[in-house]
């Protein structure tokens, strides 16, 4: 189990924990616990709770405390797109330029930065389009195909 979630694998895991939600709740259920959503994605209940309070606050999950506490979707799966929980979880650009400001009396150092930055602007733009082609939806439909 890990103990906390790697950049690069915390949009599997929202979708993850949306579709499972989406799914449980298809069934019959109101609300689903931080453990049950944990077990299925095999991690820290934790790790659950922090990235569905970032969903939360994005609208996407919503939350009931006391008696029956759990986690809801907080709009149907066909309104969730890929986008829509990757811009909930990762605030941040995809690359970014040096964190200190290169020479900019060396020839490199001065032109490195828009010269990545076309690039990275190209990607970001390209990463955007191709989530926002799907839904949660989508996903499960996905899911239970391939089970």
């Amino acid at each position: 189990m890990e103990s906390d979630v790697s950049a690069n694998s915390r949009l599997t895991i929202a979708a993850h924990a949306l579709t499972w939600i989406g799914l449980y709740q298809r069934r019959g259920h109101e609300v689903a616990t931080s453990e049950q959503i944990a077990t299925s994605v095999n991690t820290n209940p934790v790790v659950i709770r922090r990235l569905l309070g970032e969903l939360r606050k994005a609208g996407l999950a919503d939350s009931r405390r006391g008696v029956g506490a759990g986690w809801m979707l907080g709009r149907d799966l066909a309104a969730i797109t890929l986008l829509d929980v990757y811009q909930a979880i990762e605030p941040g650009p995809v690359f970014a330029l040096h964190r200190a400001t290169p020479n900019p009396e060396c020839v490199v150092g001065h032109g490195i930065g828009p010269a990545m930055s076309a690039v990275y602007d190209d990607v970001e733009a390209a990463l955007r389009r191709e989530l926002a082609k799907t839904t949660l939806e989508d996903v499960l439909r996905d899911v239970l195909q391939a089970a």
